[in-house]
């Protein structure tokens, strides 16, 4: 799997609405944030994330508040993002 470079990220963003591009140490990521009516529920989504993540062997940083999820993906080894993390998107986005 390789690093994805700005133009083939930007082609895959249409595919994944609600998702953004975050830069956090020059390193560009897939985020979208999710809101729940409360913590049960945020808590819930965030464990169906977990285990599809655990599945599929690629996880995110999720970051899981009082009625809301927020999910960041991309490589760490790689440094930057990489078609799986447009997958995955696509994935908890039929959650």
């Amino acid at each position: 799997m390789a690093k994805l470079s700005e133009q083939e990220i930007a082609e895959l963003m249409p595919a994944v609405p609600g998702w953004s591009v975050v830069v956090e140490a020059g390193i560009g990521r897939l985020q979208r944030t999710f809101t729940f009516g409360d913590f049960v529920e945020a808590l819930a989504f965030t464990n169906r994330v977990g285990d599809l993540a655990e599945a599929a062997d690629h996880h995110p940083r999720i970051v899981t508040e009082w009625g809301r999820v927020t999910l960041t993906w991309w490589s760490h080894d790689l440094g930057g993002m990489v078609t799986n993390d447009f997958e995955m998107a696509k994935r908890v986005d039929r959650l």
